[in-house]
């Protein structure tokens, strides 16, 4: 059977092509019996004056916690807010039974930060011209999941 299709660029995005996606991924593990928890978690740093310091976006998948953003503001840099969201990060992972925290970074960003943290490097891209590294960051808990 042959379908016709179009693959269209799209500049400047779609905001709901992302979650449109998301749904054919999931639909697919769903059919294979490895649904995606799909369960998002938000943390937010503000000062008292309501501003922005810093912020971490992740989410359950598979059983473990992917981080997919952490960022502190420049200001607040060196304050241990970086080390807080982690770690607030890696409890709420452990309180859901989740087996460990991966994430990435590029090399000119924190990955001194990730191994002093106890992450352990699982993998990079190599460094091609003036294209950085990444590299892929793994703290397994135990086979369980469980606070021990």
């Amino acid at each position: 059977m042959t379908v016709a299709f179009e693959i269209e660029r799209i500049d400047g995005g779609d905001p709901a092509l992302p979650d449109a996606v998301d749904a054919i991924l999931d639909d697919a593990a769903a059919a294979l019996g490895r649904p995606f928890e799909g369960l998002r978690v938000h943390l937010r740093v503000r000062d008292s004056d309501g501003n922005l310091l810093g912020g971490l976006v992740g989410a359950h998948l598979q059983r473990w916690f992917f981080v997919k953003l952490l960022a502190v503001s420049p200001e607040a840099r060196g304050s241990g807010i970086g080390s807080l969201l982690l770690r607030k990060a890696e409890a709420i992972a452990r309180d859901e039974g989740l087996v460990g925290i991966y994430l990435d970074t590029f090399e000119f960003q924190a990955p001194r930060f990730y191994v002093r943290e106890g992450y352990q490097e699982i993998g990079r891209l190599p460094k091609v011209g003036d294209a950085p590294q990444r590299i892929w960051f793994a703290k397994q808990f135990n086979s369980s999941g469980s606070k021990e």
